[in-house]
Parts: structure tokens; sequence; C-alpha cells
């Protein structure tokens, strides 16, 4: 079975959101983690920056990157449940005049 093409952009713009967070995934990850022990010649609250970019900025951002997710395939389902859902004056119910 063929998806329609509704079907197939929700699946393109699911894939490239999700794509484009592993990214950001990546960076906050593993190139702040490469320039961590230039960052530590910087102090905040007491603490070197790359440490305290990893023990406090890499859970933010993770916990940012779950909500834009969460946020935008909502509005993903929302729009694509809508052009999916016949309108109601073409829904066929048992009361439907036919």
């Amino acid at each position: 079975m063929d998806p329609t093409p509704a079907q197939a952009r929700y699946w393109r713009k699911n894939l490239q959101l999700t794509l484009t967070l592993l990214c950001v995934w990546f960076a906050v990850t593993f190139v702040g983690g490469y320039f961590a022990a230039d960052l530590n010649r910087f102090e905040v609250f007491g603490f070197p920056l790359g440490f305290y970019l990893f023990a406090q900025g890499a859970l933010v951002a993770f916990l940012v990157i779950i909500a834009i997710y969460v946020r935008r395939m909502e509005q993903l389902d929302r729009r694509y449940q809508q052009e999916a859902s016949p309108p109601l004056s073409q829904a066929r119910g048992p009361f439907s005049d036919d």
C-alpha cells in the first residue's frame, strides 16, 4: 500500500524535525565536549564553564529538545489529521441521508 501524498508529507516533515533535533543534540553533546577544556578557562558561579555546561546546561538543552519535539509533533498531528479526515458535510454516518 502506497502512502497518500499527505502521509508522505507528514513523514518527510517528521524526519526533518528528527534530524534537525539530532543535529542539535550532537552539537550540545559532542561539540561542546570537544571544546570543554578551552571553556574551562572561564568560570560560572565558581565552576569551570565546561563543567558547568555539561552539569547543568546540557540537561536543560535536552529538555528543550524534547519540548520542541513534542510541541511540533502535536502541531503536525493536528494539521495532517485535519487533512486526512473528510469534512463533516461529507462524512457518512448511521444517520446520514443517502
